[in-house]
C-alpha cells in the first residue's frame, strides 16, 4: 500500500482554518459543515473503502473500445442542444470581489485558466512525471495510470455497493430535463466553465439534493499538463463551485480517466479525492456521425450489468438531449435505490459548506 500523507497536510488543514493562506472563499460565509474531517485525504474519515486495498488494476466491463474512448474520447461540449432551452436568460456567476482581490483578475478565464500560486502547495514536493499526450502510455506501471493500466490507488473510488449513475460535463440546459425526471440523488461532476456559465442549473441540482463534484475547469487531459496547469484546472474549478454553490468540493473525476500519481498528489493537496468508474455507458457515441450507439444498446448493457448483482458506478453525460433521455431510461431500469459517490463510501459530501 502506498500511503501518501503529504507533509503539506498540516499546512492544508491550517489553510482552511486561516483565511490568510487558504484557497480564497467569501469572507462573509459562515461554516455550515461543522468540524472539518480529521483526515480529509482519506475515505470514510480515515478508513479505507473495502474495495480499495492499495494499488490495484481493475477490469472495466464495457463494449469494445479503442484507447480514445476512455471517457468521451472528444473534448466535452461546453454548449450544445440549446434549442431545448433559452440559455440566454441565464445570468453567469458574477466574478466575486474576494477572487478579484486574490487573483488581480476581473473575469472568469477561458479554457486555459491562469495558474495562481497557493501558499499550501509546494511545487518542489510534487512527484516528477513528464507530461504525456492523450492516448500515449510511455510510462511505467508504477505511475498507477488509470487511463493506461486501469490502475486505482488506495483512495480512488471506482465502484459502489449499489449500482449507481454518475454524470459528467455539466451543468448544461439539457441537465434540467434530467433533474426533472430523476427520483433519486446522484452525483454530478461539473466543469468550472459550465458552472459559471449556467449557475442556475448548478444551483437547481444542488437544491434538489444532488452531490456536486468537480470535473476540472475545462476538461483537459490532466497528464498532458504541467504541474502549474493541473493546479489551475483544480483551483479554478473549486473557485467556480465556491462562488456558485458556496461549497468546496471533496470529489473530482479526471477527464478521460486521465490520472496518475502526479495528478493524485496535486489533488490531495486540495483535499480532493478521485472518483473513477467500473461501467461505461459510452452514451456520447450517440452523438457521433454516424451514431455508434443507441439507447437500446445502452439499455441492454445496463440490464446485463444489473443482473450480475455486483453494484458499480456508471459513467454517463448530461449535456445532450440524447444522453439525458438515455439516462432517464437507465434510471427506470436501475430504480431509485441508488447512491451518491459520498454515500458509496460512507464519507462527506463536501470539504466545507457555507451559508448563502
Amino acid at each position: 500500500m502506498r500511503f501518501l500523507l503529504s507533509p503539506l497536510f498540516s499546512l492544508l488543514l491550517f489553510s482552511w482554518l486561516n483565511p490568510t493562506c487558504s484557497i480564497p472563499v467569501s469572507p462573509d460565509a459562515s461554516d455550515k459543515a461543522g468540524v472539518l474531517p480529521a483526515q480529509p485525504l482519506l475515505i470514510n474519515s480515515g478508513k479505507q473503502s473495502p474495495q480499495l486495498q492499495g494499488q490495484q488494476d481493475v477490469q472495466i466491463p464495457s463494449t469494445p473500445q479503442t484507447v480514445k474512448s476512455v471517457e468521451g474520447g472528444a473534448p466535452a461540449p461546453l454548449i450544445s442542444d440549446e434549442q431545448h432551452y433559452n440559455a440566454s436568460l441565464m445570468a453567469t456567476t458574477p466574478f466575486p470581489k474576494w477572487l478579484h482581490d486574490f487573483t488581480g483578475l476581473n473575469e472568469w478565464p477561458g479554457s486555459e485558466p491562469p495558474y495562481i500560486p497557493l501558499e499550501f502547495i509546494d511545487l518542489n514536493k510534487i512527484q516528477k512525471f513528464s507530461p504525456r499526450t492523450f492516448g500515449t502510455c510511455n510510462i511505467d506501471r508504477s505511475s498507477c495510470s488509470f487511463d493506461c493500466f486501469k490502475c486505482v490507488s488506495f483512495d480512488d473510488v471506482y465502484s459502489c455497493p449499489v449500482f449507481s449513475q454518475t454524470f459528467d460535463d455539466g451543468p448544461h440546459p439539457a441537465t434540467i430535463q434530467l433533474l426533472n425526471g430523476l427520483s433519486h440523488r446522484t452525483t454530478f461532476f461539473t466543469l468550472g466553465l459550465n458552472v459559471v456559465r449556467y449557475p442556475e442549473v448548478y444551483r437547481l441540482a444542488q437544491d434538489k439534493g444532488h452531490l456536486m463534484a468537480s470535473h476540472t475547469w475545462s476538461h483537459k487531459f490532466l497528464p498532458s499538463l504541467t504541474n502549474e496547469q493541473i493546479i489551475a484546472q483544480f483551483e479554478w474549478s473549486i473557485w467556480a463551485m465556491n462562488a456558485t454553490g458556496h461549497h468546496l468540493p471533496k470529489w473530482y473525476r479526471p477527464p478521460y480517466g486521465g490520472i496518475d500519481d502526479r495528478v493524485r498528489q496535486i489533488a490531495r493537496m486540495f483535499g480532493m479525492q478521485a472518483v473513477l468508474w467500473d461501467h461505461d455507458s459510452f452514451d456520447w457515441e450517440m452523438e457521433t456521425t454516424p451514431p455508434k450507439r443507441n439507447k437500446a444498446k445502452i439499455n441492454a448493457d445496463v440490464r446485463r450489468w444489473k443482473s450480475e448483482g455486483k453494484g458499480g458506478l456508471l459513467l454517463e453525460h448530461d449535456v445532450y438531449s440524447s444522453t439525458v433521455s438515455s439516462a432517464l431510461s437507465i434510471a427506470k431500469i436501475l430504480g431509485p435505490n441508488q447512491m451518491t459517490v459520498a454515500e458509496c463510501v460512507n464519507s462527506i459530501d463536501y470539504i466545507k459548506e457555507f451559508d448563502y
